[in-house]
């Protein structure tokens, strides 16, 4: 099982989450670092890959409703494809 921890405390930035969510999940080097690729990315998943973001008070707090944006991506891409779990 592929796993990828967010720590909120240490997001402060989108590009920064995208960085992070790029080199945690072995994304492709074309990924375009918006939350319309990291859903195209992320039901492209095909083995079993928690998501764990923890300190998601801070990470509301530093990107604001992009934090809420990205939890409604990685559920909806869950959804989808059936391989990934999300643990907050």
């Amino acid at each position: 099982m592929k796993r990828c921890l967010i720590d909120g405390n240490d997001i402060r930035s989108k590009k920064l989450l995208h960085e992070r969510l790029a080199q945690e999940l072995g994304f492709p080097e074309y990924y375009g670092a918006n939350f319309d690729a990291l859903y195209d990315c992320l039901t492209d998943i095909h083995e079993e890959t928690a998501i764990t973001i923890i300190n998601f008070a801070q990470m509301r707090e530093n990107l604001g409703s992009a934090a809420d944006i990205l939890v409604s991506v990685i559920t909806d891409a869950a959804d989808e494809c059936g391989y990934i779990t999300l643990n907050m």
